[in-house]
């Protein structure tokens, strides 16, 4: 009976009463897209689907364009509801949405926008994984948790400027850090914090982008030698202070 239940657990790791906690969660932004959707003018939305192309992008930015001028508080929430859905759910294709970002609302709001939505999104995954993401979590990713766990450890004096590091360059998954932040007992304040700093200068890339949406040929010109580079440097700078603090100890 013991191999039976450890057969069924690695399976599938939640139990029946953190599925339904994750349910009624996706039953909240349902209902609040629903609420957007009913005060929308009759029309066709078949357009209405999450970009996994350039092209897919393009068209939806061309018809939300419109409504955008028209229902902006729409546009807005049905926006945001999309994005922090996505991040509390670790959907793939936020890149997009930044990019849709930029292309409706310019770098300044778009920039907000995103840098907003990113963080609630990820707050929201933050508190959803640590209600029921434990098992989840060791199931998919055991080694790299591990590893992140021992790194959390040993700087707990400089965590804010660690997670920052992280925020700002391609070390670990953002998707990742989100999840795993309370499993390994990082407090919330420095996650916020270090999440709306650290994913600014990423934002701006990719909102500025958004504007010249027609001149891109790939997601990969987004972040060239240059840009990464640069991420890579502020990164560093976050961390200068823990660094010089543990050579003077």
């Amino acid at each position: 009976m013991k191999g039976k239940g450890g057969n069924v657990g690695s399976r599938f790791p939640l139990s029946f009463w953190e599925v339904g906690a994750a349910s009624s969660v996706v039953l909240g932004f349902v209902l609040c897209l629903l609420g957007v959707y009913l005060t929308m003018p009759a029309s066709d939305y078949s357009f209405l689907k999450l970009p996994r192309t350039l092209e897919d992008l393009q068209i939806l930015r061309d018809h939300l364009e419109t409504y955008t001028i028209d229902y902006t508080a729409q546009v807005l929430v049905g926006y945001c509801v999309v994005y922090i859905f996505m991040q509390t759910f670790m959907i793939p294709g936020t890149v997009f949405m930044s990019l849709l970002a930029g292309a409706l609302f310019g770098v300044l709001k778009g920039v907000a926008l995103v840098v907003f939505t990113a963080t609630a999104g990820a707050s929201s995954c933050y508190f959803l994984s640590k209600l029921i993401g434990r098992p989840l979590v060791f199931s998919l990713w055991p080694d790299k948790l591990s590893f992140f766990q021992e790194q959390v450890a040993r700087r707990r004096g400089g965590l804010l400027n660690y997670m920052l590091f992280l925020r700002l360059t391609p070390t670990l998954p953002n998707t990742f850090i989100n999840v795993a932040s309370p499993i390994v007992d990082v407090p919330y304040h420095i996650f916020f914090l270090a999440t709306l700093i650290g994913l600014i200068p990423a934002a701006y890339v990719t909102v500025k982008a958004g504007i010249a949406l027609g001149e891109l040929q790939s997601i990969g010109d987004l972040y060239d030698f240059n840009s990464i580079a640069t991420l890579f440097l502020i990164g560093i700078i976050s961390i200068t202070p823990t660094l010089m603090s543990k050579s003077k100890s």
